[in-house]
Formats: structure tokens, sequence, C-alpha cells
């Protein structure tokens, strides 16, 4: 009799086991699914502009001088200077540079990576860069993007590199190399040069090497 009841409990819990697995298996299926959804609900959140702003194409397409209102996210500070601060921002279809948007310094150190904002200004351009300047106003919204890297590499040389003008990009396979020397005979990011007459600067500028520059009279 015992030893029959010791066989039926080792058959039930034979039984009971994979029922378990199967259980923490689908569990763990579950937890997935709604990990992928929730991450591509958060996508699509970034891409939704309220009511009144523009899309990167339509943003792209204003004349320059025309008010423009985007809605965007930090990427990286350029600078902030007397409560005026410039930014390279993103969202997924394309970048937005940011030029002297009048910003307390409290308000600047909330703008970290990945903050959302509306911001309502004129679409400039100066030499070439692209930007929202003279801007009006601008608010903290809720949401956060970061952008991946492009890789863009195989656009070097090529007059299509433009069109990713202030977004964050990656190049592969490169060398770097020194703009110059310091005093002290230490490579420098870049070199400035002076025209004491025009009072132009001209800069010669690699990737990063150290964070000195030189100033050539």
């Amino acid at each position: 009799m015992k030893k029959r009841l010791v066989l039926l409990m080792a058959l039930s819990l034979t039984f009971a086991f994979p029922a378990a697995v199967m259980a923490e298996d689908t569990t763990a299926a579950e937890e997935t699914a709604d990990d992928t959804e929730a991450a591509d609900s958060t996508a699509e959140d970034a891409d939704v502009k309220s009511e009144g702003v523009m899309t990167h194409d339509e943003y792209l397409a204003a004349a320059v001088d025309d008010e423009v209102t985007i809605e965007t996210y930090v990427q990286a500070k350029q600078s902030w200077w007397e409560d005026k601060a410039t930014f390279y921002t993103q969202d997924k279809d394309g970048a937005y540079f940011i030029y002297n948007m009048p910003c307390s310094e409290e308000d600047y150190e909330k703008l970290v990576p990945g903050t959302k904002i509306k911001v309502t200004g004129y679409k400039a351009e100066w030499s070439g860069e692209i930007e929202v300047a003279d801007v009006s106003s601008f608010e903290i919204e809720d949401g956060e993007y970061i952008a991946e890297p492009l890789d863009v590499t195989d656009l070097l040389g090529k007059d299509e590199l433009i069109d990713h003008q202030n977004e964050l990009v990656s190049f592969k396979g490169m060398t770097v190399e020194a703009a110059g020397q310091d005093a002290d005979g230490n490579d420098v990011t870049f070199t400035i040069t002076m025209d004491p007459v025009l009072r132009e600067m001209t800069f010669t500028s690699t990737f990063p090497l150290t964070a000195k520059p030189i100033l050539s009279q």
C-alpha cells in the first residue's frame, strides 16, 4: 500500500512540473509582449504632434523667415549665456537646431537630453546652417526621446550628408589626426587664426583629441 502511495505521489509530481514550467514560460512571454508593446507605444507617442505643430517635413518646406512651431527633444546643449541657450534637438524624423532661445539658467538645467519641448520662433539660415531663431516662446512637455546615432560613413564626401545636419550621427573606420599642437607639444582639437585687419577668425577642426584649443595671432 505504501509503495503504491509513493508511486502515485511521484507520478503526480512528474505531471505537475511540466505544467509549472509551461505556466512560467507563458508568463514570461506575456511580460515580453507587454514590454514590446510599451516600447512601441512610447515610440509612437514620440511621433505625435500637437495641434498647430509642424512635422519635420513641413518645417523643412517652410521658407526662411517663416514663423515655425515645433515639438522636439533635446539631444545636446551647445551653450547658455545671459539667459539665452542653444540646443541640438531631434525627433524621429530629423533634427532642429535651436539658436539663442530665451531661457533662464534654472530652465536650462532642466533641459537634459531626452526632454521634450515645444518651441515657436522663425526659421533662419546662417552660412548654410538651418535653425530656429528669434524664439518667442518655449515650454517643457511630457515625453522623452533619445535618438540613436545614424551611421553616415558612406555619405562622406557626398552632397547628401548635409541632409543630416545637426542630427546625432556616427562615422566608422576613420583615423583621428590632430589639427595642431599647443605650446607644450600636445595635440589639440582645433586651431583658431585671427586676421587683425579684417577681424575675421578661421577655424581648423578635427575630431576631439584634447580639450585645448590654441589661438594663432
